[in-house]
């Protein structure tokens, strides 16, 4: 019976969780249209959110590349199949991969640093202070954050796309020996609108969740050392979970 009960009020505490992430995100949709008059405020956002993620997107997008070229080498090579290594590898980058693993690394890397600032915020009484002067700090701090991971990670996942491509070219044409017009043309030809769209409906959607969930966990954090810490974690494990569940969700529902 304990087991049930506790079973029950965890069920009870992520359903008001939940609505109360919905209720946040209304809010922070209405700040929007307010926000958008100093831009200059978002364009900041995407630098730190985005730019300052290049570097370990571009990294992990050209070993990731590189591994598939040889995994799909290797797989395709037993069916006689080997200049269709362009085609597989672009659409598993550009539908799957790109948009999920820089989900993930953005989370790693930028979610963190978006929930540990407004955390730290929130315990060094900014925010409060905000309040106290008549300055919004939902429209002044966190909707600009919350924009800025929005754009920034479409972005981020073409970039990842395009440099996993190059890594597996790398493999296949400079390594093993592939026709570079057949892994090219072939990759064009096999590769359609609808595989690029899927692509970018998913980092979008991505950069939402990630980005909500963020600012959400950093706003909300206890104002003391312990709770900001708790907020970062949560961070990395909800947007961690939530994207391979809205994967799933997506890829379904275009399939």
């Amino acid at each position: 019976m304990i087991g049930l009960k506790r079973l029950w009020a965890t069920l009870i505490d992520n359903i008001a969780r939940l609505g109360d992430i919905t209720r946040f995100l209304l809010r922070l949709l209405i700040a929007t249209p307010a926000a958008l008059v100093r831009f200059d405020l978002v364009l900041e956002q995407v630098y730190n959110a985005g730019v300052l993620s290049l570097i370990i997107v571009m990294l992990s997008g050209l070993f990731v590349g590189m591994v598939l070229g040889l995994q799909g080498f290797q797989l395709l090579q037993r069916f006689g199949s080997e200049e269709a290594l362009g085609t597989a590898t672009a659409i598993g980058l550009v539908k799957e991969l790109g948009p999920v693993v820089t989900a993930l690394l953005f989370a790693g890397r930028a979610g963190t640093a978006l929930a540990s600032e407004i955390g730290l915020m929130r315990a060094t009484d900014q925010l409060s202070a905000m309040e106290m002067m008549a300055v919004d700090p939902v429209r002044r701090v966190v909707v600009p954050r919350f924009l800025g991971g929005v754009i920034a990670m479409p972005l981020l996942a073409a970039i990842f796309s395009m440099i996993g491509l190059y890594g597996a070219q790398l493999i296949g044409v400079q390594l093993m020996g592939i026709d570079s017009g057949s892994f090219w043309s072939q990759m064009r030809g096999g590769v359609a609108l609808a595989d690029v769209n899927q692509g970018i409906v998913k980092s979008l959607i991505f950069g939402v969740a990630c980005s909500l969930i963020a600012v959400y966990e950093g706003y909300n954090a206890s104002p003391t050392a312990e709770g900001v810490g708790r907020a970062t974690t949560r961070t990395v494990v909800t947007s961690a979970v939530m994207t391979l569940f809205l994967d799933y969700l997506i890829t379904a529902m275009f399939l």
